[in-house]
């Protein structure tokens, strides 16, 4: 199985990840079609390749690999120095303020013990209860959007760890969205063997799309050029 290449050079290769594919195997669940995304990359460019940050399961968007182990730790040594520029495209149910910085220490893994974390967030559109969110977080922790959200107390539409199953439900059944609102929308970096900078922005899936376009219909909302 393949993947969507959005960027390459000889060193990098950033793509597509699809909702609903594991970054890794050990995310994976073994089914017959569930390919995990460092597998499907690997057969799309015909060689090993080194995954060098996680997005999750149920997001869309973004991924950065390298294609050897010298570029691997070039860009790992990048996302820890935080000179990575990640946004992310979200459907919250609530409002974040217009724009906010969430500096709220959490948990780094499960059960660990709480580190810093800061996510800018800014609320690009709402519809009714919902809202578009736009969110960059200044350091790389587990569920850190998803957490900081819930912290906001507006969780992210389809999470189902930190959301509330009902409004999931309620979303899906009139927005048709089957996952978790959570998209990668642009990667930027300089580039970590000193190449031309990076700099990929990424459409959102079909899925979002349709969503986002249900909820302008139903609520009224601006269209996206009004948006500016």
């Amino acid at each position: 199985m393949t993947v969507p290449i959005l960027w390459r050079d000889d060193r990098f290769v950033i793509v597509d990840k699809p909702a609903g594919v594991a970054c890794h195997r050990g995310w994976a669940t073994g089914g017959e079609d569930d390919v995990p995304l460092l597998q499907r990359v690997r057969d799309t460019v015909g060689a090993y390749v080194w995954l060098i940050h996680r997005l999750d399961r149920g997001a869309s968007g973004a991924v950065l690999f390298a294609l050897d182990a010298e570029a691997a730790r070039a860009a790992s040594d990048a996302f820890v120095a935080g000179t990575v520029d990640k946004r992310y495209l979200a459907i919250t149910r609530g409002h974040p303020p217009a724009e906010v910085i969430v500096d709220h220490p959490i948990p780094n893994d499960d059960g660990g013990p709480r580190v810093d974390a800061v996510t800018e967030l800014r609320c690009r559109e709402t519809f009714g209860r919902y809202a578009l969110v736009e969110a960059r977080p200044r350091t790389g922790r587990l569920h850190q959007i998803r957490r900081h959200c819930k912290h906001l107390s507006c969780p992210l539409i389809g999470d189902v760890r930190y959301g509330k199953g009902e409004h999931n439900r309620i979303f899906r059944t009139q927005h048709g969205l089957h996952r978790l609102a959570l998209h990668a929308a642009f990667l930027g970096l300089p580039h970590p063997l000193g190449g031309p900078a990076i700099a990929v922005a990424v459409p959102l899936a079909a899925d979002l799309v349709a969503a986002i376009a249900s909820c302008r219909a139903a609520y009224g909302a601006p269209s996206v050029a009004e948006l500016g």
